[in-house]
Parts: C-alpha cells; structure tokens; sequence
C-alpha cells in the first residue's frame, strides 16, 4: 500500500477491505489545504510506511469520517495525530462513542478548508454522507455515493456485485437502495450536485472515475 499522486495537492492510497466475505477494498483521499496542512477522508489500515508517507507530505490537520460506515480505520489514526481534528456525521458519536470525534460534518466548511473544499450533504439517506468537491482539480470526493468495479478475480464478490447491479458500471448497489427513505430530498441533493462543476470521482470501493464522472453519476441515480 502506498500514497499515489493524482493531481496537485490531491494524493490516494488503497486497501484491502472485506465484508461478509466480499472484497470491496477501501481508498483514503489526502488533500493538501492551502494553508499546507493535510485532510485525510475516508482512512484506511494504518501501516508505518503509510504513516510515514503522510507525515513526509505535511502535518495531517484534519480527519474526515464522510459518512456513518466509514470509521473501522479511524482509531489509529486519531492516535497517531492527536493534534488533527476528527469530523464526522451526526450520530456517529452515539454508534462509536469509544472514537475522539471533534465537530459534525455539514456543509459549512471548516475554515482551513474553506478555501479548497465545498462539502454537499446527501439528504434523505441512511448513510448520511458528505461529499467534497475539489474545485482546483474538478474533482468529486466521495465514500459509498457509488462505486465502480470492472470485474473481480474473486467468485463471491463477483456473484455479490452482480446482484447488485452493478458489475462492470458506476453505480450504487440495488440491494441498498432501501438506505434513501427520502428519495425527493435525495433527489433534490443529487440535483444540487450535479448543478456543481467536476469530472473527475474518487470513490471508496472500485476504481475512480478519472473523467466523465457527471455524467457517470447522473446515470448511476436514474432509479432515484
């Protein structure tokens, strides 16, 4: 595992990640914030090289849980910076009280980030989820909005990601959709985010979407 550089300021790492048998994997996105700090979103497994690799591009500042499932990682982490500020969604104290959590997401950005990140959140839904547009690199950052695998060496996860609907296309999985209790208000933050200007995605689960990531979304929800 190891830090890939996308883009200007805007850094991934992948991971192994399994669910009920299901390999999924996980990605983190790093952020260089103007003022030089880092935000890390989405954290996966702690390793000491990876550690290192983060602490070589500057001082981690902030920690983002996107959404009420992405927090296995977090601990760690929170450990090894103890001076980064931990956001997460509402009622992610009441299901982790064990984690240091120092602010609610919402989309009023922190004002370290203000200047690099516009936080939309997806209304409606159980995962209560964040998204970051980066809009120096036109870039959408997000956890479980979709994902996007081309195909898996793995029998089960292949068997998984077809029920699903989604073997070989962006999307979000049909057996979840029970998730969006809301769909007018779902819709109604899809639209707003769609309104915004990005290409590229990067997501949690699967391979990002380097361009034609608008489109690639506004397909992916036309259940919705």
């Amino acid at each position: 595992m190891a830090l890939e550089r996308l883009d200007d300021g805007l850094w991934v790492a992948a991971a192994p990640q399994t669910l009920l048998g299901i390999h999924l994997w996980t990605r983190m996105t790093v952020v260089r914030l103007s003022g030089g700090g880092l935000l890390l979103h989405s954290v996966v497994p702690m390793t000491g090289a990876l550690r290192s690799e983060v602490e070589a591009l500057g001082t981690v500042q902030h920690i983002v849980l996107p959404d009420l499932y992405h927090h296995l990682h977090v601990g760690p982490w929170t450990l090894a910076f103890p001076k980064a500020r931990v956001h997460a969604p509402p009622g992610m104290a009441r299901k982790r009280p064990d984690l240091r959590i120092d602010a609610e997401l919402s989309e009023v950005p922190h004002p370290d980030w203000a200047a690099d990140l516009k936080p939309v959140f997806i209304s409606g839904c159980g995962l209560r989820e964040t998204v970051f547009l980066h809009p120096r690199t036109r870039t959408l950052i997000t956890a479980d909005l979709v994902e996007n695998f081309h195909g898996s060496p793995h029998w089960l996860t292949r068997a998984y990601l077809r029920a699903a609907g989604i073997y070989g296309r962006v999307g979000f999985s049909r057996l979840l959709r029970f998730l969006y209790r809301d769909r007018p208000r779902a819709r109604a933050s899809l639209e707003r985010l769609l309104a915004e200007d990005f290409d590229r995605i990067l997501l949690t689960h699967g391979q990002p979407i380097p361009h034609g990531g608008k489109e690639a979304l506004r397909l992916a929800y036309d259940w919705l």
